[in-house]
């Protein structure tokens, strides 16, 4: 028996004693933990405590815990590295808290649920190891109120449990590894029989990405059809190459078309390919991207934005999986996967009759949605240190957020979903002059982010798009844009909620008149790139206008 029992309390010895007994008498790990949780609990008069293992992603998820409301799982999860509870994990050190209130972090997490109600409460953690390779952390929630109450033997008793909780964590993980033990998985709630789905180069554990990775793995065997919807920068490109990467065509080509940002003609010569001599400039022939995706896969972007036109002879491609080149005559026959995807509201557009009901229905075979970020802001700190990773190899650097950055992270409404917080993260990192990058360092913070200058929300209670939470609570303040006009400087101001254009096409034309229809200007007031301008104005059918 180690010497630390020499000195302490029998009622002590008593206690470690029970909690190795109960972790020692069943295979069962979750059941085993959950009583020896509760034990500790009753006997050291903790308010709450839980245990967080390590997935393979990465995360530190809830495996059981005592004393914590209902949703207390989606509650219990961190990255290696985050709030006090990922540092346990990430420096392998016990850590106490004597004012867990003066961790907004946690505090935020928590108390929201009412389980840090009251003053003085102290949070105990200790790592919980096995043979010097970390597996997760123990957790302890204590009352102290007179703010006087010493946690050391609290701790040090966690310390010596943390061995034997690590022990069966351990056996149980090799267990589930071998597919052993089907009474324990049977008995957990049907959510959590699921492993962690996970797509290459995407970034989603939240529920709602699980389920689309979980569909996408569903689908992508079949030959089906598979119309990916959802706002723009929600990642449907990566979600069709993910579908593409696990089907049975991956060996073969992945072609991608934008129909947005071809002309109608253009379009048709791209999809289609062309005979020599067919127009002007067509010295040679000329294979389409159905011909280039023969035997594998096609993906057509923003296929809402065809014209009617154009719609009916994608049809007869899609019924008849033949066609003629432009000014060709001999069909040509394919075989290829179609994936589609859009950001409009296609239901509308058949209603309205911009969009035939026929090809509606020959795409809409298997549909998935992609949940804009705002719906799943759990996965957001991921995203944001994904991203910064990436610049970090990319530029030498070792930058890193604070918590106060996260926070600002999750905190921003995102109208344009995962590329506009790719594009926040690097202009942050670009910017940053030290390796910590803190709330400060964002423009939002500043009043400085203009993103909402394309974007009307209409919730009150939403945060506006680019600012966040802590900037949205102060008064608003409308930005301005310094912008060069000839020789002079012309200060443009956004126009406010109220009297500011309604409608996408409505202030891109408030824009381009205000600028003299300078297309660099105008993204510049608007806060967007002349790329992403160029691409609303044709979409809306905005005609330059030259002086």
């Amino acid at each position: 028996m180690p010497h630390f029992y020499a000195n302490e309390s029998a009622n002590d010895f008593d206690l470690v004693y029970e909690v190795v007994q109960t972790l020692v008498s069943s295979r069962d790990a979750e059941q085993t933990l959950d009583r020896s949780l509760r034990h500790l609990s009753s006997a050291l008069g903790w308010r709450s405590a839980f245990i967080a293992v390590a997935e393979p992603s990465g995360y530190l998820a809830g495996f059981c815990s005592t004393g914590l409301s209902e949703g207390w799982r989606e509650r219990v999860r961190f990255l290696p590295d985050e709030g006090v509870v990922g540092r346990i994990h990430s420096s392998d050190s016990p850590i106490i808290v004597p004012e867990i209130h003066d961790e907004h972090f946690l505090a935020d997490r928590f108390g929201t649920a009412n389980e840090l109600d009251g003053d003085h409460i102290a949070l105990l953690g200790t790592p919980i190891r096995h043979e010097g390779r970390p597996l997760g952390v123990l957790v302890a929630f204590c009352e102290n109120r007179d703010g006087t109450r010493a946690f050391a033997n609290d701790l040090q008793l966690m310390k010596v449990v943390a061995a034997p909780m690590g022990q069966a964590l351990l056996l149980n993980r090799e267990a589930m590894n071998k597919g052993g033990y089907r009474e324990q998985v049977c008995r957990r709630p049907q959510k959590e029989n699921h492993p962690l789905r996970n797509i290459e180069n995407a970034v989603g554990y939240s529920p709602s990405m699980q389920r689309v990775f979980a569909q996408v793995h569903q689908v992508a065997p079949a030959r089906a059809t598979v119309l990916l919807r959802g706002e723009s920068g929600t990642g449907k490109e990566l979600i069709a190459r993910a579908i593409y990467s696990l089907s049975r065509r991956n060996d073969q080509p992945f072609v991608s078309v934008n129909c947005a940002a071809l002309s109608e003609t253009l379009l048709e010569s791209e999809l289609f390919g062309h005979e020599k001599g067919a127009f002007t400039g067509a010295q040679s022939q000329r294979k389409g991207r159905f011909e280039l995706a023969h035997g594998g896969t096609l993906f057509l972007d923003e296929i809402g934005d065809i014209s009617p036109s154009f719609q009916a002879k994608l049809l007869r491609v899609l019924q008849e999986r033949e066609f003629e080149r432009v000014g060709g005559a001999t069909p040509v026959r394919v075989d290829v996967r179609l994936i589609v995807a859009t950001n409009r509201n296609l239901e509308r557009m058949v209603k309205e009759g911009e969009f035939r009901a026929d090809l509606y229905y020959r795409i809409n075979v298997v549909s998935i949605r992609l949940p804009p970020l705002r719906e799943r802001r759990e996965d957001i700190p991921a995203l944001g240190q994904y991203f910064l990773d990436r610049f970090n190899r990319d530029n030498g650097r070792s930058l890193r957020f604070t918590e106060g950055a996260l926070k600002v992270l999750s905190g921003c409404y995102w109208a344009g979903n995962v590329r506009e917080l790719e594009n926040c993260v690097e202009r942050t990192a670009t910017m940053a002059l030290h390796d910590s990058i803190d709330r400060l360092s964002f423009l939002c913070e500043m009043d400085k982010c203009l993103t909402q200058g394309l974007h009307d929300i209409e919730r009150e209670d939403a945060v506006r798009p680019g600012r966040s939470a802590n900037a949205a609570a102060s008064e608003e303040i409308t930005p301005t844009v310094s912008v060069d006009a000839g020789h002079e400087s012309a200060r443009f101001a956004l126009p406010s909620r109220n009297d500011r254009p309604q409608g996408e096409r409505e202030r891109l034309i408030w824009a381009m008149e205000r600028c003299g229809w300078v297309q660099a200007k105008a993204a510049r007031l608007l806060g967007i790139t002349p790329r992403q301008i160029g691409y609303a104005l044709r979409k809306n059918g905005i005609e330059l206008r030259r002086f």
